[in-house]
């Protein structure tokens, strides 16, 4: 037989055992349901004890009748007694069920459960001759019958694909992918607590906007019926916010999902979640200091150490940072010198020298060939957490310009594993130039094809008065990769967009 034939034969012979298992699971749940004990009619279960808490604490628990409840993940044994292990929401405990503790008709019946069910367990807790703490059952009750097997080793879900797809099987079988995701809550609570402590007010802004806006992102479109008005998910909530410091809000953030219609990749999905803050009288030299406190904290908080791993590399997050202008990142890592280009033209012959392709061709400027050259030699030698800053107002169209060289904004970006991680700017407030700069984008984004227009509302807030901001956004699904030590940001997103599966 080919090897091809040999492997069509194996996937057979896997589906007619997969409907042998589907078979018998459904004929138990007939038997049930003739006997009048139909599992999916149960409502509740007095649950009064947790997995976690009897193996840490079983001193207390030692000889206490609890009342317990999970999915069961082993079994052992099934002459006239068995061992079961329990698997809660908060680990995985040992029972011990006999056959003469819970009665002839009660063990009958547990002798057919399968693994995968979910049942409570009344009993006492006590430790076996082997030193093994477990629940000794006095009562056994099937809550759910399950229908579908686990994968016993789980070779059926080490495809990433179908891990995403199906991970409520992927969270019971594998309880470090349960840690991540409880460790991603728990930085989104050290977020909130950070800034809530400094006086932050966390706010929502809207999700539907009216207007697709100059910015470079691609927005998903939807349609609202009654309006009867096509309506964009929102790419950032940078101007909701904006429009709140104006109105007197001194320090605000949003905990925002974001939806870009772009690409796809380990660090791109096209739903995220963005941390976006802003703060009247201060500027970007404030919001460097106040991520890099931020994420000191943090990482101390949910890893215990400043110093973590990192795909296999040390990430020291102890402070100060590396910061460096974008122009002497580039003196440094691309030995070329931004301030030695005379004019537009001298700054492209320098790149075409050096090989690096500026998208904007013969209209590019000395930013933009700054930009490339910080693309092509700098942005992948940023291990260590570092803040570029200073950059060129032909890429930072909502930040101010820096008074002493109006070539440049106050803007930076912070980097870790070569990987940008955040944004932040001294908000522009100078509604005359910040119309000049929208009705660029615009123009860029219709030139492509889009149906983009300039923020009219957003321009008469300004008109009104914005203070002197800094703002700043991240991501915070990246922040939770680099905590977690997850390669991809589907690793720490519950449920990533996937393609749907064709039958």
């Amino acid at each position: 037989m080919s090897e091809s034939n040999q492997e069509m034969q194996n996937q057979t012979d896997e589906l007619e055992d997969m409907s042998a298992f589907l078979r018998v699971r459904r004929e138990k749940l007939a038997e049930l349901k003739a006997n009048g004990k139909d599992p999916f009619e149960i409502t509740s279960y007095p649950v009064d004890s947790y997995a976690k808490d009897i193996n840490e604490q079983f001193d207390e628990y030692e000889g206490r009748i609890v009342s317990i409840a999970g999915r069961i993940m082993s079994k052992r044994g099934m002459g006239k007694a068995g061992f079961i292990d329990i698997m809660d929401n908060t680990g995985r405990v040992q029972s011990y069920v006999r056959k003469d503790h819970v009665g002839d008709e009660s063990y009958a019946e547990f002798k057919k459960y399968d693994i995968g069910d979910i049942i409570g367990v009344k009993g006492e807790v006590f430790r076996t001759q082997k030193g093994q703490i477990s629940v000794k059952a006095e009562q056994v009750t099937l809550l759910t019958k399950s229908l579908l097997p686990l994968p016993e080793k789980w070779h059926g879900l080490k495809d990433t694909d179908t891990r995403y797809r199906q991970r409520y099987v992927d969270l019971i079988v594998n309880p470090d992918v349960k840690e991540t995701f409880v460790k991603r809550s728990r930085i989104l609570k050290e977020i909130r607590s950070f800034l809530d402590a400094r006086g932050y007010l966390e706010v929502d802004t809207p999700v539907l906007h009216t207007l697709e806006i100059g910015a470079s992102a691609r927005p998903f479109i939807t349609h609202h019926n009654t309006l009867d008005l096509d309506m964009y998910l929102r790419i950032e909530t940078e101007l909701y916010l904006k429009r709140l410091i104006v109105g007197g809000f001194d320090r605000v953030y949003e905990v925002g999902r974001i939806f870009r219609n772009e690409g796809m990749d380990t660090s791109h999905n096209p739903e995220f979640t963005t941390v976006e803050l802003y703060q009247a009288y201060t500027d970007y030299h404030g919001m460097m200091d106040l991520i890099e406190d931020m994420y000191i904290t943090i990482t101390k908080n949910i890893c215990g150490t400043e110093v973590i791993e990192y795909q296999g590399t040390q990430i020291n997050m102890a402070g100060p940072w590396t910061r460096l202008t974008m122009v002497e990142a580039v003196k440094k890592y691309a030995g070329v010198d931004y301030y030695d280009w005379a004019d537009d033209a001298a700054a492209r012959a320098v790149a075409k020298e050096h090989h690096v392709e500026i998208d904007e061709g013969e209209r590019a400027t000395k930013g933009h060939v700054l930009i490339a050259f910080f693309d092509e030699f700098v942005e992948d030698k940023l291990i260590q957490p570092t803040i570029i800053y200073d950059y060129p107002v032909e890429n930072s169209p909502l930040a101010k310009r820096k008074p002493s060289d109006p070539a440049f904004t106050e803007r930076f970006e912070y980097f870790i594993y070569c990987r940008e991680m955040g944004n932040a700017f001294s908000e522009l407030n100078d509604p005359i130039d910040q119309r000049e700069r929208f009705v660029k984008q615009v123009e860029a984004k219709r030139a492509q094809g889009a149906n983009a227009q300039v923020d009219e509302d957003f321009v008469t807030a300004l008109e009104y008065g914005l203070p002197p901001t800094g703002g700043l956004g991240f991501g915070l699904d990246r922040l939770v990769m680099l905590l977690t030590d997850s390669a991809s940001i589907r690793d720490v997103l519950l449920f990533p967009t996937m393609k749907p599966v064709k039958e």
